[in-house]
Protein backbone atom coordinates (compact mmCIF):
# COMPACT_ATOMS: atom_id res chain seq x y z
CA UNK A 1 0.00 0.00 0.00
CA UNK A 2 1.30 3.58 -1.13
CA UNK A 3 0.79 6.48 1.17
CA UNK A 4 1.54 10.14 0.25
CA UNK A 5 1.77 13.11 2.45
CA UNK A 6 1.79 16.30 2.00
CA UNK A 7 3.53 19.05 4.04
CA UNK A 8 4.60 22.84 3.84
CA UNK A 9 1.62 24.75 3.07
CA UNK A 10 -0.12 28.01 5.16
CA UNK A 11 -0.14 31.34 5.03
CA UNK A 12 1.58 33.62 3.19
CA UNK A 13 1.60 37.52 1.96
CA UNK A 14 1.52 37.79 -1.75
CA UNK A 15 4.69 37.87 -3.59
CA UNK A 16 6.51 35.28 -0.89
CA UNK A 17 7.38 32.01 -1.18
CA UNK A 18 6.32 28.70 0.02
CA UNK A 19 8.45 25.23 -0.23
CA UNK A 20 5.75 21.85 -0.35
CA UNK A 21 7.01 18.59 0.06
CA UNK A 22 5.40 15.08 -0.39
CA UNK A 23 6.46 11.92 0.95
CA UNK A 24 5.25 8.38 0.38
CA UNK A 25 5.86 5.60 1.45
CA UNK A 26 5.55 1.63 -0.27
CA UNK A 27 7.14 0.74 -3.27
CA UNK A 28 6.58 2.81 -6.28
CA UNK A 29 8.11 2.06 -9.54
CA UNK A 30 11.34 4.04 -10.62
CA UNK A 31 9.02 4.95 -13.99
CA UNK A 32 6.31 6.74 -12.23
CA UNK A 33 5.31 10.59 -12.72
CA UNK A 34 5.05 12.38 -9.88
CA UNK A 35 3.26 15.64 -10.03
CA UNK A 36 1.35 18.43 -7.97
CA UNK A 37 -2.44 19.33 -8.34
CA UNK A 38 -4.15 22.15 -7.04
CA UNK A 39 -8.07 22.85 -6.23
CA UNK A 40 -9.65 25.84 -5.26
CA UNK A 41 -13.08 26.78 -4.57
CA UNK A 42 -15.25 26.36 -6.74
CA UNK A 43 -12.75 25.28 -9.22
CA UNK A 44 -11.62 22.01 -10.85
CA UNK A 45 -8.46 20.10 -10.04
CA UNK A 46 -5.75 21.05 -12.65
CA UNK A 47 -2.21 20.31 -12.92
CA UNK A 48 0.22 22.57 -11.64
CA UNK A 49 3.67 21.06 -12.27
CA UNK A 50 4.77 17.49 -12.89
CA UNK A 51 8.10 15.52 -13.13
CA UNK A 52 9.26 11.83 -14.52
CA UNK A 53 11.69 9.21 -14.07
CA UNK A 54 14.87 11.14 -16.62
CA UNK A 55 13.77 14.61 -14.58
CA UNK A 56 12.10 16.14 -17.17
CA UNK A 57 9.20 18.77 -15.92
CA UNK A 58 6.31 20.40 -17.37
CA UNK A 59 3.96 23.40 -15.54
CA UNK A 60 1.11 25.43 -15.90
CA UNK A 61 1.72 28.07 -17.70
CA UNK A 62 0.73 30.36 -15.12
CA UNK A 63 3.31 29.36 -12.79
CA UNK A 64 6.29 28.98 -15.14
CA UNK A 65 8.81 30.80 -13.89
CA UNK A 66 7.97 30.99 -10.54
CA UNK A 67 7.41 27.36 -9.30
CA UNK A 68 9.94 24.60 -9.59
CA UNK A 69 9.12 21.00 -9.06
CA UNK A 70 12.18 18.65 -7.99
CA UNK A 71 12.61 15.33 -6.35
CA UNK A 72 13.97 14.59 -3.38
CA UNK A 73 17.75 13.10 -2.36
CA UNK A 74 15.68 10.68 -0.16
CA UNK A 75 13.78 8.05 -2.30
CA UNK A 76 9.82 8.76 -2.84
CA UNK A 77 10.42 12.34 -2.13
CA UNK A 78 9.02 15.11 -4.42
CA UNK A 79 9.12 18.93 -3.68
CA UNK A 80 7.30 21.99 -5.04
CA UNK A 81 8.89 25.47 -4.52
CA UNK A 82 6.53 28.04 -4.92
CA UNK A 83 8.38 31.80 -5.57
CA UNK A 84 6.48 35.27 -6.28
CA UNK A 85 3.11 33.69 -4.81
CA UNK A 86 -0.19 35.22 -5.97
CA UNK A 87 -3.48 35.27 -4.59
CA UNK A 88 -5.04 33.25 -7.48
CA UNK A 89 -2.07 30.61 -6.24
CA UNK A 90 -4.38 29.50 -3.10
CA UNK A 91 -5.97 25.99 -2.78
CA UNK A 92 -5.11 23.25 -1.94
CA UNK A 93 -2.32 21.46 -3.30
CA UNK A 94 -2.16 17.62 -3.59
CA UNK A 95 1.14 15.49 -4.36
CA UNK A 96 -0.05 12.93 -6.97
CA UNK A 97 2.30 9.67 -7.98
CA UNK A 98 1.30 7.74 -11.33
CA UNK A 99 2.37 5.25 -13.81
CA UNK A 100 1.12 2.27 -15.11
CA UNK A 101 -1.94 0.75 -13.65
CA UNK A 102 -1.59 2.57 -10.23
CA UNK A 103 -2.06 6.31 -9.60
CA UNK A 104 -2.09 7.46 -5.35
CA UNK A 105 -2.82 10.44 -4.00
CA UNK A 106 -2.25 12.97 -0.69
CA UNK A 107 -4.51 14.28 1.19
CA UNK A 108 -3.92 17.96 0.60
CA UNK A 109 -1.96 20.87 2.05
CA UNK A 110 -3.73 24.00 2.01
CA UNK A 111 -1.77 27.28 0.65
CA UNK A 112 -3.00 30.54 1.13
CA UNK A 113 -2.22 33.67 -0.78
CA UNK A 114 -3.18 36.84 1.05
CA UNK A 115 -2.31 39.96 2.38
Amino acid sequence: QVHLVESGGGLVQPGGSLKLSCAASGIISSRAVWAWYRQAPGNQRELVASIDNIGLTKYLDSVKYRFAVSRGNAKNTVYLEMNSLKPEDTAVYYCNVGGLGFDYWGPGTQVTVSS
